[in-house]
């Protein structure tokens, strides 16, 4: 067993109680990933371990002294990801993704990538006019978009923002509410109005859309429009119809950009119908000026747990699959 030294005196109290974690939660975390033993001594941390996990554990240090000294908090999924990064063998720092932030919130916190997934999510937004961001929830692709569009409005880039999404239920389980159609659908563009808020503040996103430059609407009014210099993302895509994709689709005119994102294990449609997101997929692969990102678990930047709830749902669901071909086998 050999051992090394992480020097903490470039570290202030407070960013030490960061990087420590609330009652040593992070340095607990750095053990169990590497099979380690860490101690404090003086202003320095003893880590104790196999030269291979030293020398990881090393660069874990130097990643998180970077990011500490870019970011005021040490989040823990800053943590966790780095930790991801070197454990796969990737060498290049989680700083890499702080370096380069798309917009500030209306309270002044950046946005920026977490992940590899998200940094390609976000170049592939920048390179092409339509991008197709297909990922688990959790994965930033409605948020990193919306933060996209801000950012081009703001540059105009654009003249105005749409921000759409299918009503799959605006039908009967909400018929019986009072209002008109907007009133009817609102609640499935809650997601909407709550990260425009965020991002704009509450006043600004009212006199936007006042004006007309903001619009957040359901597909259903899309219908029979040209879209010129808009910046416009069609959020749970995967709850559209072919009939709706396309319909979508065409209605971008010049100067626009289109994101569309969703989920295609996750799709709302009646028994038996299919999901026009799945369809456009095959049909757009090769078509140049579009760009498809897959996003997985990893990019996921809620908390942890929900990382390893989804995993453990495809897990039982691929079960489920193997089991249901082999009753089936059994039965022929």
């Amino acid at each position: 067993m050999s051992e090394i030294s992480i020097n903490l005196s470039q570290l202030s109290i407070s960013k030490q109680s960061q990087l420590f974690g609330k009652l040593d939660e992070n340095i607990k975390i750095i053990e169990e990933s590497f099979n380690v033993e860490i101690y404090l001594k003086d202003d320095s941390l003893t880590v104790l371990g196999h030269s291979d996990d030293l020398e990881r554990v090393n660069l874990l240090f130097s990643n998180l002294f970077e990011v500490l000294r870019i970011q005021k908090n040490l989040e823990k999924t800053d943590l966790l990801y780095s930790i991801d990064l070197i454990k796969a063998g990737k060498t290049m720092s989680i700083t890499e993704l702080l370096n380069e932030t798309v917009v500030h919130t209306s309270m002044g916190k950046p946005i920026r990538a977490k992940t590899l997934g998200q940094k390609r999510y976000l170049e592939a937004i920048k390179e092409n006019d339509v991008v197709f961001g297909i990922g688990p929830a959790g994965t930033g692709k409605t948020y990193l978009a919306m933060a996209a569009a801000i950012k081009a409005f703001k540059g105009k880039e654009v003249n105005r923002i749409i921000l759409t999404r299918p009503a799959v239920e605006a039908g009967e389980s909400l018929g019986f509410l009072p209002g008109d159609l907007q009133m009817k659908v609102d609640p499935y563009l809650r997601p909407l109005y709550d990260a425009l808020f965020e991002m704009l503040g509450q006043d600004n996103y009212n006199k936007y859309v006042e004006k007309g430059l903001i619009e957040v609407a359901p597909l259903a009014y899309m219908r029979g429009r040209t879209l010129d210099n808009a910046f416009v993302i069609l959020d749970e895509a995967q709850n559209t119809t072919s009939e709706q994709m396309k319909m979508f689709l065409t209605r971008l005119g010049h100067g626009s950009k289109a994101v569309i994102t969703g989920d295609i294990t996750q799709t709302d449609l009646p028994k038996g119908k299919q999901s026009g997101l799945v369809t456009v997929l095959k049909i757009l692969k090769d078509v140049k000026g579009i760009g498809i990102v897959y996003l997985g678990n990893n990019d996921i930047v809620r908390h942890p747990l929900v990382q390893r709830i989804i995993a453990a749902y495809d897990k039982y669901e691929e079960k489920s699959k193997k089991d249901l071909s082999k009753n089936e086998k059994k039965e022929k």
